[in-house]
């Protein structure tokens, strides 16, 4: 059975709504947190499917979280290899660094459920199943295009909302796995500063999550779906 890793940056914020495409896919589940002693000597080149989920750090905190740069070389060598990678939120920064491109603060937090605006590229991806669908965004950093990868999305907030390279790697910075799973509740205690900081209301946001979630999740699923029916080992 092909083998699929979940890289989580912290417990709260696991792949939620992809694992039914993930399973569907034939891939056996595997997790790793970023806080197991285990993580320093794992290999990221060797799982034939990385997910790498979100969390609440920057990319450029390797002073506070020295797993950053150890996790980002190892994932730089599965780039070079083109296997097949999946990064999500903070994942997709991850993805971006280990490309080249620079991660930062983007000055103000996008938060809540709205659609991702998919361009011409993004239309003929497997993004094309979000396209005017209400997903979850959680963030406030963001990061250059690294070289030879193809825009597929962007919202008024953010210009670099999902990237391409060849059918191997898929980078969200959205959460479209979000939108059934009670973490979210997780979410909304342990990030309640985020809310305040973007002015948003958490009982908005539960009635914003039951409204909008499923319809999330189900384009999400599809999305990952199409997406890993094309992949190349």
């Amino acid at each position: 059975m092909k083998r699929a890793l979940i890289v989580r940056h912290v417990p709260r914020e696991g792949a939620a709504g992809y694992l039914q495409p993930i399973e569907a896919a034939g891939y056996q589940i595997e997790r790793i947190d970023v806080a197991s002693p285990d993580f320093a000597d794992i290999d990221l080149t060797e799982p034939d499917l990385l997910i790498m989920m979100g969390g609440p750090m920057g990319v450029y905190e390797q002073d506070v979280h020295p797993w950053i740069p150890v996790q980002i070389g190892k994932l730089s060598a599965r780039l070079a290899a083109d296997r097949p990678t999946l990064g999500v939120c903070l994942g997709s920064q991850m993805i971006a660094a280990a490309l080249g491109a620079q991660v930062y603060p983007g000055g103000h937090m996008e938060l809540g459920f709205a659609p991702v605006s998919v361009n011409a590229a993004g239309a003929g991806s497997p993004l094309r199943h979000i396209d005017g669908v209400p997903v979850l965004h959680w963030h406030s950093d963001t990061f250059d295009l690294p070289d030879q990868v193809e825009l597929l999305g962007s919202t008024d907030r953010y210009a670099h909302q999902a990237f391409r390279r060849g059918a191997n790697l898929l980078a969200l910075q959205f959460h479209a796995e979000m939108g059934e799973d009670p973490r979210f509740e997780d979410w909304l205690t342990h990030f309640w500063a985020d809310l305040d900081v973007a002015g948003k209301c958490g009982i908005a946001l539960r009635q914003d999550h039951d409204d909008h979630g499923p319809g999330a999740v189900a384009a999400g699923r599809a999305m990952i779906g199409e997406w890993l029916a094309g992949i190349r080992a």
